[in-house]
């Protein structure tokens, strides 16, 4: 077989130059990251949040040292349509098109060991953000991404969508819809040249992780608790995964390099859902 045509190029420092993304839930924590890296390798970035305040901080500090077309900020609640159509129609309308959606909001709910006692309230509710918010996100990224024969749509998933007891029922439910949305609007959008995957992080300390909690409660003792809790039970011993891991991640399936890479579940896990851990046979 002639590899005449193989290229052989090492990673370019900027691998997003040119494109256009936009993050949904890019003010704080995992979303925030991802805004920060996809600038930081030359895309534009429009930010998509229902936290004003903290949108603006991040925007301002992506703006500080660029200029005040390399990124955008925009209220949207994900799961109000006519947010979502008017983010894409918003960001479009700024720099051109639309390469990139991250579809990286989302709500974990509040822990009940017992389904007897959930609220029906509470899981319409993270199912309307995590799932509901996903689906409006393809669709309307769909309809810039389809007439230009390309994109990348990227949705935040988790290792709940791939294994259960690692989280509320409604959190892990949603989490396994969104893998399955993924899945099958990847048959569709592959017929346009459009790749749709997922990225599955292991647990993080953030602010979503600690929703459960008041506000005054999540303290640095409070944190501290949660990281020693996830490495405890984490596979990959030694390293302690973080919101830049997971932006890595969701850089490469947003970039080029990945340009064969659709209807995939990339685990950020550290091997987690790969290993039955109630043998314990290598412990």
């Amino acid at each position: 077989m002639s590899t005449e045509n193989i290229q052989h190029s090492s990673l370019p420092s900027q691998r997003l130059l040119g494109k256009v993304a936009l993050i949904t839930g890019g003010a704080t924590g995992i979303g925030e990251s991802i805004a920060r890296l996809f600038h930081k390798h030359g895309a534009k970035v429009c930010i998509v949040d229902v936290q004003d305040d903290l949108g603006d901080k991040v925007l301002k500090t992506l703006l500080a040292n660029s200029d005040n077309e390399s990124a955008c900020f925009i209220h949207g609640d994900v799961t109000v349509e006519d947010d979502i159509s008017n983010a894409v129609d918003f960001a479009v309308k700024r720099f051109g098109t639309l390469d990139i959606l991250i579809n990286n909001a989302g709500v974990s709910g509040a822990p009940c060991p017992d389904i007897r006692n959930n609220s029906l309230t509470e899981f319409e509710t993270v199912f309307n953000v995590n799932v509901k918010g996903a689906f409006l996100g393809m669709k309307h990224a769909a309809r810039v991404m389809i007439p230009a024969k390309k994109g990348s749509i990227v949705s935040l998933c988790s290792v709940g969508g791939v294994v259960g007891g690692v989280g509320p029922h409604a959190y892990v439910g949603s989490k396994h819809a969104v893998l399955g949305l993924t899945r099958s609007v990847a048959a569709e959008l592959g017929q346009h040249g459009i790749r749709v995957n997922c990225v599955s992080p292991y647990a993080v300390a953030t602010n979503l992780a600690l929703a459960h909690l008041p506000e005054d409660e999540r303290n640095e003792g409070v944190v501290a608790g949660f990281r020693s809790f996830a490495a405890a039970n984490a596979n990959l011993k030694g390293v302690e995964l973080t919101v830049d891991d997971v932006a890595n991640a969701v850089l490469f399936l947003a970039s080029d390099e990945s340009r064969y890479v659709s209807g995939d579940n990339l685990m950020v896990d550290g091997g987690f859902t790969c290993t039955n851990h109630s043998f314990k046979v290598f412990r």
